[in-house]
């Protein structure tokens, strides 16, 4: 590769210094890529990207201040042709999903092997899209599943944060019967044993955060 107008530049996005360190170690030893920029949460990723405009930005998702799907969604709107992977720990069918509807062109774990993830920026710089195997078995397991409505989503994030029917009918301003009722829904859809569980499996697929 001759000269750095030909290489692909790109901006790593990471609250994890050790993270970022080891995507830069990586792209340090790429002939065809150069790393333009880095940042720790959501609105440092979009304004480095308005300075950089890299071919091709490295997504985390959890991240403080600005989460990366909503960086994702701000940065999309403002740069609609930008290429975003997102690399991140979690598997989650509906975090998935949630950052590919966003406009992510790649979802790949962070456990992801090296050469698994150089493969992956030089396919989507060429315009393809890519999921990692245990990713798309996330997103093929649940299709068929019927979806939490809001207001289920709602009691989950409750129960998670251990709250009792009573309290969650307090602060939803709702009977307890309502709730309980929406319990049941929620373990019967998610196909859970009993509440802990069903905050468990809510945390795991992303449908709720903590």
């Amino acid at each position: 590769m001759s000269g750095a107008g030909s290489r692909i530049r790109i901006l790593a996005v990471d609250d994890h210094p050790l993270v970022c360190q080891g995507i830069a170690g990586l792209i340090e030893t790429q002939p065809d890529m150069v790393l333009v920029g880095q940042a720790s949460n959501g609105r440092e990723a979009i304004q480095q990207f308005r300075t950089h405009r890299p071919d091709i930005t490295l997504m985390d998702l959890q991240m403080p201040e600005m989460n990366g799907v909503d960086a994702l969604i701000a940065i999309r709107n403002e740069f609609p042709d930008a290429r975003v992977i997102v690399l991140t720990t979690y598997a989650g069918d509906v975090q998935i999903l949630r950052a590919l509807k966003a406009g992510a062109q790649a979802y790949l774990l962070k456990n992801t092997l090296h050469k698994e993830l150089l493969d992956t920026i030089r396919a989507v710089h060429a315009g393809k899209k890519r999921l990692s195997a245990e990713v798309s078995y996330e997103v093929a397991e649940h299709t068929a599943d019927e979806a939490l409505t809001p207001a289920e989503i709602l009691v989950l994030q409750l129960i998670a944060a251990g709250n009792a029917n009573k309290q969650i009918a307090d602060q939803l301003s709702i009977t307890e019967e309502t709730v309980k009722s929406r319990v049941k829904s929620i373990l019967s859809k998610l196909d859970a044993n009993d509440r802990t569980h069903a905050a468990m499996i809510g945390l795991k697929r992303g449908i709720i955060e903590l």
